[in-house]
């Protein structure tokens, strides 16, 4: 979808892929899922945080949890949204969190 609108995308299959990226490269918005193999997205949310805290974090879930929301959003996340989800809301939160990004 983001591809379609006209966005630059990397997808990753592992957080550590994706660190590695972020080493080298800025990274203004990054879309994570709460749930993944191996790191959960609240723990790649803490390694943004401190290695490149300009980026912005928007997640996506397929499950409805009030307590990981909260947690995210006051760790630091940009936006949390619960999959299936308006993709109008979605593209809006990325450009909203791309023009914070940029300031």
């Amino acid at each position: 979808m983001l591809k379609s609108a006209g966005f630059k995308v990397e997808a990753f299959g592992e957080a550590d892929a994706f660190l590695q990226y972020l080493a080298t490269n800025p990274v203004p918005v990054a879309v994570l899922d709460i749930w993944m193999e191996r790191m959960t997205g609240m723990e790649l949310l803490a390694h943004l945080c401190a290695k490149s805290p300009q980026t912005r974090v928007i997640f996506i879930t397929g499950h409805e949890d009030p307590a990981a929301e909260a947690t995210v959003m006051q760790g630091g996340a940009f936006g949390f949204l619960i999959k299936p989800f308006d993709d109008e809301k979605f593209l809006n939160l990325v450009v909203r969190a791309l023009d914070t990004a940029a300031q």
